[in-house]
């Protein structure tokens, strides 16, 4: 379940202080929302935050951006040094072994910056909203996720995509990641959304053909759960802006990316 701004007021002042790494098994889905008695933190303020943190700017098609020189983007690019320096050495020891190292990859502002929509509909959500804004593809990357995505391939990791997106997003989704220039491996085997009409046999537990019961956990870990189990692939990372995009395991290590607009459960 997404939820708004307003429903995470108390919360989201944590959440703007940056990124959180994980060491292996150790990402969980257990951000919390406020359910304090305390007096909340304030919206207006929070929101004044967040256009900090983010640096927002408006550019000259009017579009929302973040600041490459923001909060937001230097701990992108501390996370990003990380990766690196860990894809390097997790996919030479994968190789080593005779093993097929992959990493995995959300979309939405994991790789595709949402800032746009959430200032445009401050900061809350409806369906139909935000699917006609991601059937626009053209959403900006968030600073350095397409070089990582082209990173790990060059490494001779491969690349999926476990998202939250109904299928019926799948050609939006692939158009703009083409568009930023992560365009590695955008094929039905390798990007993995949403089919509630016809859900995989792996989500077998919480999901049948027009009835889907899965919680984001459930189905992202099961996926990743496919694509080590039956796919043969050692998962040596595993990226995502919710805690719920990381938790269930089946992943060497799991970073997650800031994200203070909205938590996914």
């Amino acid at each position: 379940m997404r939820k708004s701004l307003g429903a995470l007021a108390a919360g989201a002042a944590c959440a703007v202080a940056g990124a959180a790494l994980y060491g292996a098994g150790a990402a969980t889905a257990g951000q919390s929302t406020a359910n304090s008695t305390h007096e909340p933190y304030n919206i207006g303020q929070l929101v004044k935050d967040i256009d900090t943190y983010y640096g927002t700017t408006v550019d000259a098609n009017g579009v929302y951006q973040a600041s490459p020189d923001s909060p937001y983007a230097r701990e992108l690019a501390r996370i990003d040094a990380d990766a690196r320096s860990y894809l390097d050495k997790a996919a030479r020891k994968a190789h080593r072994r005779g093993e097929k190292p992959a990493v995995v990859f959300d979309i939405d502002d994991t790789l595709l910056l949402s800032l746009d929509y959430e200032k445009r509909t401050n900061y809350t959500y409806n369906d139909a909203d935000w699917n006609a804004y991601v059937d626009r593809a053209d959403r900006p990357a968030v600073f350095g996720s397409p070089e990582l995505v082209r990173y790990a391939e060059s490494k001779g990791v491969e690349v999926f995509y476990n998202t939250g997106l109904g299928e019926a997003r799948r050609a939006a989704a692939v158009a703009n990641l083409k568009k930023v220039g992560a365009d590695v491996n955008l094929d039905p085997a390798h990007m993995f959304l949403k089919d509630k009409a016809n859900p995989p046999v792996y989500l077998k537990d919480c999901a049948t053909p027009g009835t889907w019961k899965c919680t984001t956990v459930q189905f992202k870990s099961a996926t990743r759960k496919h694509i080590e189990q039956d796919l043969g692939y050692e998962i040596i990372a595993n990226f995502g802006d919710q805690y719920s995009d990381l938790g269930g395991g089946y992943a060497d290590r799991a970073y997650k990316l800031p994200n203070p607009t909205y938590f996914v459960s």
